[in-house]
C-alpha cells in the first residue's frame, strides 16, 4: 500500500486531465483531420486558402508582441514597488488586482465607452475644443486605432496576472543577496538586473507561458472593440465553428493556436532555462 500512495494521490488528477484536456485534444486533432468521415488535410487547406487566414494570423501575432513585453515591465515595475512597500502592501496589491475580476468582455466593453463615437475619449475632446464634433475611431479606416484599443484593454485587464506571479518570486528571494550586492557597491539599478531578474526567473517562465498563450487567445476584448474589422485566430475559430457551421475548419485553427502557444512555450523555456543547481 505504501508504494501504491504517491500513484492513488495522483490519480484524480491525472483523471481529471484525461477527461478534460487530453481527451478533447485528441477529438480536435481528429476533427481537424476529418473530412466526410475520411483523414485528409482538406479542412487545413480550407483554412490557410481563406482571405482572413493571413490576416488574423499575423494580427494575433502583432497583438502579443506589442501586448506581452508591455505587460512584462508594468508588471516587473507594479510588483517591485508592491515589494519594497512596508505600509499598505496589501491595499496597493488589491487595488494593482482588480482588472483580474473583470472577465474580458467586459473589459472590452468599458473601453469601447471610452472609444466609441459617443464615449468619453471624444466628450473630453470635444470639451477641450480639440475637435470641433465627434469621431468614429473605431472604424475600418482607423485600424491602428482599433489596435491601440485592444492592446490598452488587454495591457489594463491582464499586466495583474504576470504582477501577482512575479510578486510571489519575488518573495522568495533572500533578501541577504540584495544586501550582499549593496555593500559591494552595486546601484539600485544593478541589484535589479544582475540579482533578483537571474533569481526571478522561474517566475518569468510561468508569467510568460500563461500571458502567452492567452494572448494567443484574445477574443473577448477583439470582438467588443474591433468586431469583425480586426480578425484574429481566436475569432475565426468561432466564426468558423458557430457561423460556418463547419467543425473541421474551426478544428484546425485551434490546432494552429495550440501549435504556435507550444512552440513559443519552448521558446521561453529555452531563453529562461534555469540550471538546478542555481535554483534558490
Amino acid at each position: 500500500m505504501p508504494r501504491a500512495l504517491p500513484y492513488l494521490l495522483l490519480l484524480p488528477a491525472t483523471l481529471f486531465l484525461g477527461v478534460f484536456f487530453l481527451y478533447p485534444f485528441l477529438q480536435v486533432a481528429a476533427d481537424s483531420a476529418l473530412r466526410g468521415g475520411e483523414w485528409t488535410l482538406d479542412n487545413y487547406r480550407r483554412m490557410a486558402s481563406h482571405w482572413k487566414f493571413s490576416t488574423a494570423f499575423w494580427n494575433t501575432l502583432l497583438l502579443a508582441a506589442l501586448v506581452v513585453p508591455i505587460q512584462l515591465a508594468m508588471a516587473l515595475t507594479m510588483a517591485s514597488v508592491v515589494t519594497k512597500l512596508e505600509a499598505g502592501r496589501s491595499t496597493l496589491l488589491y487595488i494593482f488586482a482588480i482588472p483580474l475580476g473583470i472577465s474580458d468582455l467586459a473589459a472590452g466593453l468599458i473601453w469601447l465607452a471610452i472609444f466609441e463615437q459617443s464615449g468619453f475619449l471624444n466628450s473630453i475632446l470635444t470639451t477641450l475644443g480639440v475637435i470641433d464634433q465627434p469621431v468614429l475611431f473605431l472604424s475600418y479606416q482607423n485600424t491602428w486605432v482599433i489596435l491601440l484599443a485592444i492592446v490598452l484593454a488587454e495591457v489594463w485587464r491582464a499586466t495583474a496576472i504576470m504582477m501577482v506571479i512575479i510578486v510571489a518570486g519575488m518573495g522568495l528571494i533572500p533578501k541577504e543577496y540584495g544586501e550582499a550586492a549593496e555593500v559591494f557597491g552595486a546601484s539600485r539599478w544593478q541589484r535589479f538586473t544582475r540579482v533578483t531578474l537571474p533569481m526571478l526567473k522561474p517566475s518569468l517562465q510561468t508569467a510568460l507561458i500563461l500571458r502567452v498563450i492567452l494572448a494567443f487567445e484574445v477574443f473577448a476584448v477583439v470582438v467588443a472593440l474591433g468586431g469583425t474589422q480586426f480578425p484574429v485566430l481566436m475569432g475565426e475559430t468561432y466564426h468558423w465553428q458557430f457561423t460556418m457551421q463547419d467543425r473541421g475548419v474551426a478544428a484546425a485553427f485551434a490546432m494552429v493556436i495550440l501549435g504556435i502557444s507550444v512552440a513559443f512555450t519552448l521558446v521561453i523555456l529555452r531563453l529562461l532555462h534555469v540550471p538546478k543547481e542555481a535554483r534558490v
